[in-house]
C-alpha cells in the first residue's frame, strides 16, 4: 500500500542499477516533493551491458513487481542513463542564432565522442553567458535558455558597439549511444510505464543531495560494481568519473586478506568499517581496497583546480551509494584528504512521516538517485 494517496501530480524515480533497482514515488504537494511509497529489490540488471529480449523482459517483470508491492499509483516515470554511459563536455561559443548554435554544437560533439555522432543521442544547455570585454574582464548572466527550459534573460547583441564587449555561451553537452537509450525505452515500455524523461545519475544526484547550494562539490557514490565521482557547481556537473572499484570489491579485498567467505568480509566491512575498535587488520585492509577511488578523488581535485581560476577547490564531498554507511567512512576520508566529508541525505527537502525517519535514514545512500528522479518535475 502507498503511503499517501497518489494522483497525477506524482513521479517515480526508477534507478537501474547494477546491483538492483529502486524506486521512489514522490507527489506534488504545492511546489515540495511528498513521499508516496517506495521499493526496491536486490538483482543484478546489467542492462547498460546486455541488450537481449529476455532480459529487458526480466528487468520490466522486475519493476511491475516493485510497483505492485509498493502501491504506486502513476505511470509517469524519469529513469537514469549510469555516468559511465554518457559522455559530457563543457565547451564555449560565441552567441550566435539559433541554427547556427544547433550547427557548432554538433561540430564540437563530433570532437569528444567515441562514436560517429548519428548514433549518439545528443543533448545540450546553456548553463553560463559571459560579456567577455576586450580588456580580458568577464560579467556574468546566470538567467540563460537553452532545450531544458531555462529561463532567458532578455535578448543581447552579440557585439554592443557601446561597451565594446562579445556575449560568450558555456554550453554542458551530453550524449549517449542510441542504443542504449533505446533499451531503456523499450524495457519501460513493456513494463507499462510512460517514461517521460531520461537523465544522466549526476543530475539526479544533484538535485537530491545538493540542491540550491551553489559552491563546488564533489558526490562520491560509492556503487556495487562502480564509484562515480562528479564535481558540481552552481547545479551544474563539471566534471564526471568512473572508477572501477566499488563494494564489491572493497568486501573480495577483504575477503582474499583475511583468507575469509565474502559474507563473513561483508559483514566485517559494516561492523568494523574504518573505526580503530574491534580487528586492527580491518581497517588497513580497508585503506588498500579504496586506495583506486582514494587516487581518482585526488587526480579530479587536481583536474578541477587546473582547469578553474586559481585558487578554486572543491569545499565538500558528499558520499552515498551502498557503501556510504561504513562506520567511521566519513572522518577517514576527511582525515585522509583535509576536507568535510557528509553523508547525503536525499530525503532532506522531502516531506514524510517523522516515524520513517529511522528506515529512510538507513536507506538514503542507496535511494539518492531514484529520489533525485521523481523530484525533477517537481522542483
Amino acid at each position: 500500500m502507498s503511503l499517501f494517496g497518489s494522483n497525477k501530480l506524482s513521479y517515480l524515480g526508477v534507478d537501474l542499477g547494477n546491483a538492483g533497482i529502486k524506486i521512489v514515488e514522490l507527489k506534488n504537494e504545492n511546489g515540495r516533493p511528498r513521499l508516496v511509497t517506495y521499493g526496491f529489490v536486490d538483482m543484478s540488471t546489467e542492462v547498460i551491458n546486455y541488450s537481449t529480449d529476455a532480459m529487458e523482459d526480466m528487468v520490466a517483470q522486475l519493476i511491475n513487481q516493485i510497483c505492485a508491492q509498493a502501491g504506486t499509483g502513476t505511470k509517469k516515470t524519469i529513469s537514469s542513463l549510469p555516468s559511465f554511459s554518457v559522455f559530457s563536455s563543457v565547451i564555449s561559443l560565441p552567441e550566435m542564432k539559433k541554427n547556427e548554435l544547433d550547427q557548432a554544437i554538433m561540430w564540437e560533439a563530433k570532437k569528444f565522442l567515441p562514436l560517429p555522432i548519428e548514433e549518439m543521442s545528443l543533448d545540450w544547455k546553456i548553463i553560463d553567458r559571459q560579456e567577455v570585454k576586450k580588456n580580458g574582464s568577464n560579467h556574468d548572466n546566470k538567467n540563460t535558455t537553452g532545450p531544458f527550459g531555462d529561463k532567458q534573460p532578455e535578448k543581447n547583441k552579440s557585439e554592443d558597439p557601446l561597451t565594446n564587449s562579445k556575449i560568450h555561451l558555456k554550453i554542458l553537452l551530453t550524449a549517449s549511444p542510441k542504443k542504449n537509450v533505446n533499451r531503456y525505452v523499450n524495457i519501460f515500455k513493456k513494463a507499462g510505464l510512460d517514461l517521460i524523461g531520461l537523465e544522466t545519475e549526476s543530475f539526479a544526484l544533484e538535485r537530491s543531495l545538493i540542491g540550491f547550494e551553489e559552491s563546488p562539490t564533489m558526490v562520491v557514490d560509492i556503487g556495487a560494481i562502480t564509484s562515480d565521482l562528479t564535481i558540481i557547481e552552481k547545479g551544474i556537473p563539471v566534471l564526471n568519473r568512473s572508477v572501477d572499484s566499488g563494494g564489491m570489491a572493497i568486501t573480495q579485498t577483504v575477503a582474499r586478506s583475511l583468507n575469509i567467505t565474502l559474507k563473513r568480509a561483508e559483514q566485517f566491512k559494516r561492523d568494523i568499517g574504518f573505526s580503530n575498535t574491534g580487528a586492527q587488520s580491518i581497517p588497513k585492509v580497508l585503506e588498500n581496497a579504496i586506495e583506486p577511488i582514494i587516487n581518482d578523488i585526488k587526480y579530479c581535485f587536481d583536474l578541477f583546480s587546473s582547469h578553474e581560476e586559481k585558487g578554486k577547490k572543491v569545499e565538500k564531498i558528499i558520499l552515498t551509494g551502498g557503501s556510504a554507511f561504513l562506520p567511521n567512512i566519513s572522518n577517514f576520508l576527511s582525515n585522509l584528504l583535509n576536507i568535510k566529508v557528509v553523508i547525503g541525505d536525499p530525503w532532506a527537502r522531502v516531506i514524510y512521516p517523522v516515524e520513517l525517519k529511522p528506515v529512510l535514514d538507513e536507506l538514503g545512500p542507496r535511494f539518492a538517485v531514484a529520489v533525485g528522479l521523481a523530484m525533477r518535475e517537481i522542483e
